[in-house]
């Protein structure tokens, strides 16, 4: 009857996933936010980390999704920030200086709490006519216990 049973490895990783345009620009227009959101969770899916929801506005995104276990999340994030670099580009001479900032933001999301991290992922536009991105950040950095020096966290 074959070998002895065969182990499996077993996660569920659920990380919601900030990072702004370079300088915080209010670069992306909200005729390209769909695409660009369809397209950040096509590079999701393409190194196994699904999105679950991802939202943007003129200056930044949010991605709520489950890390692959077979990838680490710097590669993950690497990969969705140029490849997502490179197509926005080709959008037309207004994006061809895009960049994204240097570094982001990431914190682990429970499964209870998944619908309320889609929510606000979806209430991205109306939740930034009272926060600015950096107040947000600032927020999120609090809430997580993430320890930072001001100098380094904006780019």
């Amino acid at each position: 009857m074959g070998g002895p049973p065969v182990s499996q490895s077993l996660a569920r990783n659920l990380l919601h996933l900030i990072f702004s345009t370079k300088n915080r620009a209010p670069l992306l227009t909200a005729a390209v936010r769909p695409e660009l959101n369809s397209y950040l969770a096509g590079i999701l899916r393409h190194w196994d980390s699904p999105a679950i929801v991802v939202g943007s506005v003129e200056d930044h995104v949010h991605l709520l999704f489950c890390l692959s276990r077979n990838h680490a999340l710097s590669k993950v994030v690497e990969e969705v920030k140029k490849s997502s670099s490179k197509w926005v580009k080709v959008k037309g001479p207004a994006f061809a200086e895009f960049h994204w900032q240097n570094g982001y933001g990431a914190f682990s999301v429970s499964q209870s709490n998944v619908p309320a991290v889609r929510a606000y992922v979806e209430r991205q536009e109306e939740h930034h006519r009272k926060v600015t991105f950096q107040e947000e950040f600032r927020a999120f950095l609090k809430r997580h216990g993430v320890e930072y020096d001001e100098r380094y966290v904006w780019d």
